[in-house]
Order: structure tokens, then sequence, then C-alpha cells
């Protein structure tokens, strides 16, 4: 990543780097072209000004000197040498001149006796290229144009003979006179010629302000550094170059060290972000690293996390066979952790996850796995002995660790835990299962008293299927009013009046028929569908006992529906929903209410208690505390569990527990109930002791709405039973 990023950036860093390169040698070159052009251009037209000033010059000389008289007189050709000889003197921009005739006639010539050296010439120089060229220009001046030229008219040409080149600048004297000579007449040139020498190029470079012109005869490669010097007849004779001028190079070493310093600092950029990459993908890498370790490791406990245990699972259970060496998933629940959090605070509760975590890693063998799954559930991957044997000795181990006291905060905690054993490959060879199977013997470790191990076995898995059908059905019966309510009376001490009913739910199952509430009202608790149900069962005891003016409706209350935030406030609205007298309600509690929260419960209490609700405490006796609860807790009625009444015949010493609780009830003015009464002797004891109000099987066992109804309508329903009795 971090690779791919440098070249990336290495490439982006070149790639401006070369674009500015090239746009300052772009710049450079365009500079160095325009100043070349304007060069070419201004040695252009130089060269075409001193053409035209010569022409102009040899024009007024020919017009204003001798040359027209003489080329009238009989012996002309004296006359003309004498004629150029005056004119030598006045032939400043030339080297020399002759005129000459057709044939090559030359009638007179003169050199500059101050541009040329006359020794070792007895004619004009390169006479054989002077006459080719004016030739040229002559024909080309006399045939090229429409219209004749006038008199006078000059034209110039270039000439080279392959050492020397010359301009010509010729006019035409045939206007003024005509040669005569033994043929007849003969048109007449007058050729004026100049070399094109260093001297002359050098003083044009000078004026020009240009480098180095020189003359060549072949061309030029450069084509800004060159200009074709034509001759009559179109051709290019010969070539002027130079060095031209470079102000782009200039420039470029003007503020080479300004560019320099521009790359410096862009390499320093460069360099710095690359820094500052490394460091980045130094810390991502080092992040990823944690990243990674925390992926598959518990921050709290510093255990193996549930992904790295399922990992791990996969992992062992691929090399696991039917004939190899087997492995147990063991799954752990703390037992009281919760209370350690509630009452030392949740700083405590992590000190003792810690302390769990190490205990456990001791307790297993080298190999095996130890993980927090999550809360206070962690799990054992048992490698080394994962033999029936071997899985419960590290079950009596980890329970002897765990149940030594921990010191948290400077105090002494004490806790307990579950364990759930399933065992590959004899209960299952994918990691689903065993977990599964696991869970379901932790669930039957923690039903059987917790503190405890317990194998998977497969009537375990049988219970756990039935109670999620149960489940799954009982949630859809709440969701669509398909559950029934039956009432048994409860009746005046006398057996002649009933006084109040007790609303007890009844599940017809469509496939299962009639399920007893002992089976669903416990996996209603477990699976959370407790406190649905509970407010269905009020809700329709309301709306069918409304019309029983006069009659109790006792309906029980759940603990964890009574610890439910909103309890009071489900009541309430459910009463008023209903229309129901809240007084004919009475909600019947047992000490598990009471025993994890006293204050909240008392305010509950109270609150219900003012909304003219009553209250009983159901299964009175059977708690180690009723009494401290009688004297806290404002009860309007205590029901006497039905199991005294159960062994008071065969024991004397329920009788008197039974006539003590009837006794202490009546002490407080509190009304007393006894419930599962059955016979006729039960009912004269209960009559004897002062017990206010009955209920059992013997009057009338738990019947419908329709039923009560009609008991109602008579004026002494259970009269006939008493008698029969």
């Amino acid at each position: 990543m971090f690779a791919s990023t440098v070249v990336t950036l290495g490439c982006a860093f070149l790639l401006l780097m070369a674009a500015g390169i090239g746009v300052v040698v772009a710049i450079t070159r365009e500079a160095n072209r325009l100043e070349a052009q304007r060069q070419g251009e201004r040695i252009e037209a130089a060269v075409n000004a001193q053409i035209k000033l010569s022409e102009l010059r040899l024009e007024r000389l020919v017009a204003a000197g001798d040359l027209p008289e003489a080329l009238q007189q009989p012996d002309s050709t004296t006359t003309l040498q004498v004629a150029l000889k005056r004119l030598s003197g006045q032939l400043m921009d030339f080297d020399g001149a002759y005129i000459g005739g057709t044939g090559g006639t030359v009638l007179a010539w003169v050199e500059n006796p101050t541009t040329m050296d006359h020794s070792g010439h007895a004619g004009p120089h390169h006479i054989d290229a002077l006459q080719r060229g004016a030739q040229s220009s002559f024909v080309a001046t006399v045939i090229g144009d429409e219209v004749a030229p006038q008199f006078g008219a000059a034209r110039s040409t270039i000439v080279t003979d392959g050492t020397e080149t010359l301009m010509l600048t010729v006019i035409d004297l045939s206007r003024i006179a005509s040669f005569s000579s033994e043929k007849g007449s003969v048109p007449l040139s007058f050729v004026a010629y100049r070399h094109l020498s260093s001297a002359l190029l050098s003083d044009l470079a000078e004026r020009n302000r240009v480098t180095d012109i020189q003359l060549v005869t072949a061309q030029p490669a450069d084509a800004l550094s060159k200009l074709g010097l034509r001759a009559a007849d179109g051709r290019t004779a010969a070539w002027l170059t130079w060095s031209p001028a470079r102000p782009g190079d200039v420039m470029l070493r003007r503020f080479l060290w300004a560019l320099i310093a521009v790359a410096l600092l862009f390499s320093a950029i460069f360099v710095f972000v690359v820094q500052r990459l490394r460091a980045s993908a130094e810390q991502i890498e080092l992040r990823e690293r944690q990243i990674q370790r925390l992926a598959g490791q518990d921050e709290l406990s510093l255990l193996p996390n549930r992904r790295s245990f399922d990992l791990t699972l996969d992992q062992t259970l691929a090399h696991i066979h039917d004939d190899g060496p087997s492995l147990a998933v063991l799954l752990i629940d703390l037992d009281r952790f919760k209370a350690v959090n509630d009452t030392y605070g949740h700083t405590a509760g992590d000190e003792l996850i810690r302390q769990v975590a190490i205990r456990l890693s001791g307790a297993v063998q080298v190999g095996d796995t130890v993980a927090r799954l999550g809360g206070d559930e962690f799990g054992i991957i048992q490698t080394h002995s994962a033999t029936p044997a071997g899985c419960a000795a590290l079950g009596e181990r980890i329970l002897a660790s765990l149940s030594e006291p921990f010191s948290i905060t400077g105090a002494e905690v004490t806790i307990g835990s579950s364990i759930g054993i399933a065992m590959a490959p004899r209960d299952g060879t994918s990691r689903e299962a065993l977990l599964k199977l696991a869970d379901t013997a932790l669930y039957e470790a923690k039903n059987s008293g917790r503190n405890r191990y317990a194998f998977f076995e497969s009537q375990m898995n049988r219970s756990m299927q039935l109670k999620r059908m149960v489940e799954d059905d009982l949630r859809h019966a709440i969701d669509n009013d398909q559950l029934m309510l039956h009432y048994q009376p409860q009746v005046s001490v006398d057996g002649s009046t009933i006084v109040g009913v007790e609303a007890l739910v009844r599940w017809q199952h469509p496939a299962h028929g009639m399920i007893p509430p002992s089976d669903f009202i416990a996996i209603a608790e477990e699976r959370g569908l407790i406190v649905p149900l509970s407010e269905w069962v009020l809700r329709r005891a309301c709306s069918e006992a409304r019309r029983w003016k006069g009659i109790r409706l006792a309906v029980n209350v759940s603990p964890i529906q009574f610890r439910h935030k909103d309890f009071v406030a489900n009541v309430i609205r459910t009463i008023q929903e209903t229309d129901f007298d809240p007084a004919q309600l009475e909600l019947e509690l047992t000490e598990g209410v009471l025993i994890e929260d006293a204050d909240a419960a008392e305010a509950a209490m109270m609150d219900i208690r003012a909304h003219g609700v009553g209250l009983a405490l159901d299964d009175f006796g059977t708690g180690y505390s009723s009494l401290i609860y009688l004297r806290r807790f404002a009860f309007d009625k205590i029901k006497i569990d039905r199991s005294f009444l159960e062994y008071m015949e065969s024991t004397g010493e329920s009788a008197i527990l039974v006539h003590s609780m009837a006794h202490l009830g009546r002490a407080l003015g509190l009304r007393v109930c006894a419930e599962g009464v059955e016979t006729a002797e039960q009912h004269r004891f209960l009559q004897a002791i002062g017990c206010h109000e009955l209920q059992g099987f013997l009057f009338s066992k738990a019947v419908p709405a329709t039923e009560i109804d009609r008991l109602l309508g008579l004026d002494n329903p259970f009269a006939e039973i008493l008698a029969a009795a």
C-alpha cells in the first residue's frame, strides 16, 4: 500500500517536474524562435534596403553623368572609357562597373580604387560571371515585365562563380543611345558590381545587431538563421547565415537558480510528504495489527473472544474424525455475577471478570483454549483428555477454583458457576451443533441448582425442543387471544357464600390438548413472555369479572411482572380501560417479589394501594421471613399454602402451624384464606381456628366464567356438597 502510494506520488511528482521543464523549454524555444525570426526579418529588410539604395544611386549616377553624351559620339568606345573614368570617383557603393554590349563585348570598364586592388587585372574582375549575371538581369528586366521599364530603371541580381559572390546592378542604356559597330547598332547595358565581402557582412551584422553573418553557397540546415539570395532567374545563388540570438537561453540562465530553488522546494515537499506517508503507513499498520489482535481478543479479560473461539473450534473440528481423538466444549456461566455488579459497581465486576479469566486459564492444560464469549459467559475447548472422565475432572477443577473467594476492592466476594459440556464427535461435529448442545447442558445445570456441571444428554434436547415449541405457540396464542380463564371460587368460612374468585389461565393447545399452567408459566418466565401473558390475564379477568358485583377478583402477579418499571401504570390503565372497580381487584404476591429490592417493592405496593387495589400475600408460611414482610408491607390478606393442609392430618405440627398462622393473621387485622381445602375435616378445623375464607376442591375446582355465573345465582351453592361430606 505504502509502496504503491509512493510510486504514484513519485510518478505524479516526475510528471509535474517534466511538465514544468517542458513549459520552461517551450518558452525558451519560443523566445529563441521569435528572436531568430525577427533577426531574419531585419537582415532581409537590410539587404533589400541596401540593394534598393544601390539601384537608386546608380540610376542617379547614370542620369547625371557624362554617359549619355559619350554614347552619342562617333568614337564612343574611347569616349565611354573616359566617361567611366570620370565616374569612378563616384562609385562609392560599388567595387567596379562596365558597359557591355551583346555577345560579351565590354566597351569600357572601371574599378573603384578605394575598394579594389588592380594589380594583375587587365579587365573587369570575373568578367564571365559579370556578363552572365548582367545578361540574366537584363533579360529578366526586358522580358519579364509586361510594361517596358522607364529609362534608368535598375535591376539587381546575385551571381557566384564558386569562389566569390557579387551583387550586380544593371541599367539598360538602349534608350539613351546605341553603340554603332560594323554590324550595326548594338544595345548597351551599364553594370555595377560589388563583392559581398566579409567587411560588408560585418558592417551589416553590426548595423543590425546580429552575430557572425557569413556568406555560404551550401544551404544551411537551420531555417531560422538563413537568408537566400536569389538571382534574376529565380534560383538561390547563395545564402546569408548567422548565429541567432537566444534570449530564451539568456532568460533561462538568469532564472536558473530560481528554477533550481523551485525544484529543490518541490523535492523537499515530496520528501516531506513521503516521510509523512511512511509515518502514517506505519501508524496504520500498527493500528491494523492492534485491530487484528483486538478482533480476536477480549479487551477486558485478555482472553480470546467469541470470534477467535469460533475460528479455533472450526479449525479443531476439521481434524476430528469418528475414530480419532475427541474434543469437548465447555460453556461456563457465572452465578451471582449480577449481584456483585449491582452491589460493588461495574469496576468490581470488571475486576472479577479478570480474576475469573486467570483462574480458568490455570485450570486447563496447555493447548486447551479458554475464551470469554461475552458478559459473564466463558468457553473452553478441551483437546487434552477430552473423555467423559477428563471433562468431569476439568469441570470439578473449575467449580472448585471459582468457588474460592475473590478479593474485589478490598472485599471478599464468593460466586459460583454452572457448566454445560458437549463432546465431539459423540454429540456433534459442527460448531453450531456443539455450542447449541453445550448451551442446553448449561441450562440444565442452572435449573438443577447451579454451581455444578452437566453433560449434554438426548432427553435435554427433546425438552428444549418442547420448550421452544411451547414458546413459539404461546407467543402466538397471546397475540391472537387464544387462551382462556377459569375461576376458582373463594367462599366464606361457613361455605355458604362466594366472596371472591381467583383467575387461573388455561391453554387449550390445538395439537397437544390442554397444557397445564405449571408447564407453560415456567417457560413464559424463562423466555420473557410472562409480562405480556400477565397483562393478558389481568385484562381478560377484569373484562369478565366486571359483571360480578361485590365479588373480589384475585389475580396472581409474577415477580418478573411486579419488578417491571411500568407495572403499576399498566395495572391502573387496564382497570380504567375495562371500567373495573379497583376495590374489587386483589393482586396476589409471593415473597419472591419482595426479596431482591424491598424498597422498590414497598414503593410500588403503596402506589397500587393508593388506587384502591387490594394486596394478598400468597403461599404464606413457605418463606423464611414471612413475619418480617407482614410487619413492613401493608397486605390485606394472607393465603395459607396448601402444603400445610396436605400433611395436617398425619402430622400434628402442621395443624399447630396452621392454627398459629391464622391466629397471627387475625391479630394483625388481616383476612386469612386457606388454600387446598379438600375434606370436611379440614373445613371444620379451619372454621374452628378462625379462618375467614376457604378455597379448594371441596367447594369447586377452577371453572369457566359461565359456571361462576350459575353458582352466583344460587342462594347456597355448596350446601349439598357440605351436607354430603
